[in-house]
């Protein structure tokens, strides 16, 4: 094919009920909901969202989107978000996007997609890294696909990993430390963002969006969207030069055929020589203590947070792996965001533990001292 290329298809997960809805009835159903009262809790929001209540439309479109308390119907889902995001709704209008995004409406779903990215939604992050690295709807700008997916990376989506390691194969190293950097900026940015638009929603304001379109009815296209939804798709990286069959038969997830090595069918194989029994070798010398890593002004840097309990989490994950054994941490403050980093490296040996760390699934770059 000659390019690279990510094939988007994203399920939402379970997503969240609210806990604490302004109206009564909606609590109520919150609290049956809760209980395994799916039906119940279906029955108190049905009366609220017939009355406007942004929070009970949010809860049936959930209800709707996981088939609790009601059949399954993604589309009635659909419309339920797009409801509730037209009134300001934050969760709604990211769930609306991705179920946009889902069925093939990618350019309808774009503006809620950027929206829930801004505000640090890993599978947002996820999808708009993987239209900037494509440059499909959006401009290709692979620093900036490199940064969204570290984010969605940094926050357990599982699918990022598999995207960056083969983002690794494609993107000149230059541009992956460009993309590190501005991971920090876009995530000290989407912690403001979220704090004010929550704030604005506390103090009962409606938060601007994008203004949800006619939500079309089912269509084939649809269908096919909302089952591969319900599947779990995920994006797949095209590699370069790949044809066509070869995409295809990746993303159907086709193991190799492995041609089998034995005799032919109704052949009796020949019966073994005996072999002289070898006198036992004595027990090799153990081998040497490894040598203490040599001291340079390298350093690795394994991810920049906004929360520096989240830069504690991964260290905790990490600080037992021998690419970290004699190399002290660093929390390099810039700005609002803390950048976790471990140091005393050569430049070679920091290379070196950065990739053994990705192939064991986390983001790590080396940067000078």
């Amino acid at each position: 094919m000659g390019r690279n290329y990510l094939i988007a298809a994203l399920a939402l997960g379970a997503g969240v009920i609210l806990s604490a809805p302004a109206h009564a009835d909606t609590r109520a159903g919150v609290d049956a909901w809760t209980k395994g009262d799916y039906a119940g809790a279906v029955k108190e929001w049905q009366a609220q969202a017939a009355k406007g209540d942004a929070d009970a439309l949010f809860n049936l479109g959930q209800a709707y989107k996981l088939g609790k308390g009601v059949k399954q119907d993604l589309i009635k889902a659909e419309q339920l978000f797009a409801q509730a995001a037209a009134m300001g709704h934050l969760q709604a209008g990211d769930n609306y996007g991705l179920l946009l995004f889902q069925r093939g409406d990618r350019q309808r779903g774009l503006p809620y997609i950027r929206a829930a990215a801004d505000r640090g939604d890993p599978r947002a992050q996820y999808l708009l890294g993987v239209m900037h690295f494509n440059g499909e709807l959006v401009p290709k700008d692979w620093v900036r696909a490199y940064a969204l997916v570290t984010l969605a990376q940094q926050q357990g989506l599982p699918q990022a990993a598999g995207a960056m390691a083969q983002m690794d194969q494609h993107i000149p190293y230059e541009q992956r430390q460009q993309g590190v950097q501005l991971a920090a900026e876009l995530a000290s940015q989407a912690d403001a963002t979220r704090a004010r638009q929550l704030a604005a929603v506390d103090l009962g304001s409606q938060v601007p969006g994008p203004v949800p379109a006619p939500v079309r009815g089912p269509t084939v296209a649809s269908a096919q969207g909302a089952a591969q939804s319900a599947q779990g798709a995920f994006p797949v990286l095209t590699r370069p030069n790949d044809s066509a069959e070869d995409t295809r038969i990746r993303q159907a997830g086709a193991s190799p055929v492995r041609v089998h090595q034995g005799p032919a069918p109704g052949v009796t194989p020949p019966a073994p020589r005996p072999v002289a029994a070898q006198p036992p070798r004595p027990a090799p010398p153990p081998a040497p203590a490894p040598m203490p890593a040599a001291g340079g002004s390298w350093r690795i840097q394994l991810g920049a947070f906004g929360v520096a309990a989240n830069a504690d989490a991964l260290w905790a994950r990490v600080k037992g792996r021998p690419e970290l054994a004699g190399h002290p941490r660093l929390n390099v403050k810039a700005g609002a965001v803390t950048k976790l980093q471990a140091g005393n490296y050569s430049q070679a040996g920091a290379q070196a533990a950065c990739a053994r760390l990705k192939a064991a699934g986390f983001t790590c770059v080396a940067v000078p001292g």
